[in-house]
């Protein structure tokens, strides 16, 4: 028996369930870039069995799609190891249904997946909601008995490592209660947006503003996920930032950071993060081109930050930002260094950051003097009041 044959053989042997788990780990491994021998026939196999609609994203069995189904405009394909304020890893979900299944709820999760089988080759789709709704309830109010103790929480976060080796599973697992806990409320909450933010000017900023207060008065906890989908509207994830910056006494970082919605700034920078990481797959796998504009947009996210907050440097959050830089100079640099010195690479081009041109110059300035009238605006009503 040769080695393909013998690695067949080993993956039949394994549950579907195990499979997808397998699949999930694997990839997740390469997104952290731990390079595996082999992996790749591994998931190549794997990618036939559960993807054959060429998807990007696990296929997974239809009782865990409608228990997961509320997280679904939360979910990203990167690194479950990086931070991702207010978003869920999409390879977190198999190992955490695995989890449910096998240790926290394993007889409810029979009922359910049984129930739910029934009703949906009986195309009956209210009952499936109602049923998917109902163990939905009943898991977080096994989480939030789970949680009670610190003795309890270990054991959970024990046996979920038994899935998966994320360090960062268990607290997919803590986002998952808050989103579920919110209930229809994320929701009606996505439907009250704008389809698309061309614009995030001062007048769309106190719109989402207001009804973000609201959000956050019913459902505190859920508030990053709401946060979440104001920036899947919005042009570039950096225009976050303005919740923060429009609030703010001033852009010095401490003025910044003492504002209602300050918590977007470190959402930025996972963003940042999460271009970082697609910018080293990108440049593995030799794509020039999508890496070129991963550059563009990281640049541009890089300018803003420094624009709209002062002195952004001599913070904690400028310095996550320089961190982020330099690994994405590392990457860049490596990726230059492979071509002769006296032939010019597309990501070494300085047309990548747009602002420093004379145009983006005179907005840099324009932006500035905006900001000076706005902050000495804001001295002088902080005067008044005061006397």
């Amino acid at each position: 028996m040769d080695e393909i044959d013998r690695l067949s053989e080993f993956l039949q042997r394994l549950t579907p369930l195990s499979r997808s788990c397998l699949l999930s780990e694997l990839e997740r491994l390469e997104l952290c870039g731990i390079d595996m021998p082999g992996s790749a026939d591994v998931q190549s196999r794997l990618r036939a069995e559960f993807r054959k609609d060429g998807s990007t994203q696990a296929r997974a069995t239809s009782p865990s799609r409608y228990f997961f189904a509320p997280l679904e405009l939360l979910l990203i394909d990167g690194a479950p190891e990086h931070a991702n304020m207010g978003r869920i890893s999409r390879n977190t979900l198999t190992p955490i249904w695995e989890w449910i299944c096998r240790d926290l709820l394993p007889t409810m999760a029979r009922d359910y997946i049984k129930a739910i089988s029934d009703q949906v080759a009986a195309n009956n789709p209210k009952e499936v909601s109602k049923i998917a709704a109902t163990f939905q309830t009943k898991v977080v109010k096994v989480l939030e008995s789970t949680f009670a103790s610190a003795e309890s929480t270990e054991f959970a976060r024990a046996k979920l490592a038994q899935y998966t080796a994320s360090r960062s599973a268990f607290d997919d697992v803590r986002k998952m209660q808050h989103v579920l806990r919110a209930g229809d409320a994320l929701p009606k909450f996505d439907e009250k947006l704008p389809a698309k933010i061309a614009r995030f000017d001062d007048g769309q900023v106190a719109k989402i503003t207001a009804q973000l207060d609201a959000f956050k008065k019913a459902h505190p906890e859920a508030l990053p996920f709401a946060l979440t989908l104001v920036a899947r509207r919005l042009a570039t994830s950096w225009q976050l930032v303005s919740l923060a910056t429009k609030a703010a006494a001033s852009k010095s970082p401490a003025d910044v950071a003492a504002a209602p919605y300050a918590c977007v700034v470190p959402m930025v920078l996972d963003r940042l993060d999460d271009k970082r990481l697609a910018l080293r797959i990108a440049l593995r796998h030799n794509r020039v081109l999508v890496a070129r504009d991963l550059l563009t947009e990281i640049y541009d996210t890089e300018y803003a930050l420094k624009v709209r907050i002062d002195g952004i440097e001599n913070s904690e959050w400028g310095t996550r930002l320089q961190q982020l830089m330099d690994a994405i100079a590392a990457l860049v640099s490596a990726e230059v260094s492979r071509f002769p010195s006296n032939v010019g690479h597309i990501l070494g081009s300085r047309r990548l950051r747009s602002h420093d041109t004379l145009g983006g110059k005179l907005t840099y300035l324009a932006w500035k003097g905006r900001d000076a009238m706005q902050d000495g605006a804001a001295a002088f009503r902080k005067l008044i009041g005061q006397t």
